[in-house]
């Protein structure tokens, strides 16, 4: 059995190149021996799991969805709004919630304390993001690459 504890796992921060996108995290299967871009399901993991830190007022990341992702949230600390695609819902510790692939979703921290979340996601191969503001999709083959496209039909460019 591997174990750890949270205190011994290093806060990795990050912000967006002008600053509109900021939080951190402890990645807690990474800690434990997840290798993220391995292809080898024992390395990889079935899930991962992280705890992530946003300050008051700040969004970690943007509004996006998942091909094939599950992810689930459970708020350990703080307030918080989620943007997903119904709208707006404010959230608060001990509240847990859930996105399945294709839904869109984005937090922001509306508190005046830190907010603390669990976020446990399983690990797909062929993951692929889509951002629904800029139509833009990250797509993994095997780096990750972001891509801007029209909806085509499937024979075209074929026959």
């Amino acid at each position: 059995m591997k174990k750890i504890n949270l205190r011994d796992i290093p806060d990795e921060k990050w912000t967006s190149p002008k600053g509109k996108y900021q939080g951190s995290s402890k990645e807690v299967s990474v800690a434990l021996g997840r290798e993220p871009l391995s292809t080898d399901l024992l390395k990889r993991h079935p899930f991962d799991v992280e705890i992530c830190r946003i300050a008051p007022g700040q969004t970690p990341y943007v509004y996006h969805s998942h091909s094939v992702q599950w992810e689930f949230y459970h708020v350990l600390s703080g307030r918080d709004v989620v943007r997903h695609q119904e709208g707006r819902t404010p959230v608060e510790a001990g509240d847990s919630f859930v996105f399945k692939p294709g839904e869109p979703h984005q937090m922001t921290n509306d508190g005046t304390e830190d907010l603390v979340v669990m976020v446990i996601a399983d690990n797909p191969l062929g993951e692929s993001c889509h951002y629904p503001d800029s139509n833009k999709w990250a797509v993994r083959s095997p780096e990750r690459r972001l891509i801007r496209s029209e909806p085509l039909d499937y024979f075209d460019g074929e026959e």
